[in-house]
């Protein structure tokens, strides 16, 4: 039977894809938020709280800071996996970021839904 060590950041295609899924969901958003500027309809605050009601937008804008935060876990896992070899400090590292992922994310949905 072989043992298999499982050692740094190399969880596989599942990881890769999920970066390369949030990268395309963040790149989409700016197209349509850079389409949205060009067009010039939106001017002001009332223009940007009128832009951000419709709940399409919201959507959107939440699905791109979702994205943000997946696409950051991911790499600054990865980042602790491979150069933090101390065990303890790299799960307390870890900790530390999930809750400062999860803090954001509320943090954007109190923002997004406040309007």
């Amino acid at each position: 039977m072989v043992n298999r060590v499982v050692v740094g950041a190399h969880y596989g295609l599942k990881d890769w894809l999920l970066q390369r899924l949030t990268a395309v969901v963040m790149a989409v958003y700016s197209v349509v938020i850079l389409v949205v500027l060009l067009a010039g309809n939106v001017q002001g605050y009332a223009g940007w709280k009128g832009l951000f009601g419709q709940g399409w937008m919201r959507f959107a804008s939440l699905l791109f800071v979702l994205s943000v935060l997946i696409h950051a876990w991911v790499g600054i896992r990865d980042i602790w996996m491979d150069y933090v070899k101390n065990t303890g400090v790299r799960l307390a590292l870890q900790t530390l970021t999930v809750l400062w992922l999860v803090g954001c994310g509320g943090w954007a949905v109190q923002v997004l839904w406040r309007l």
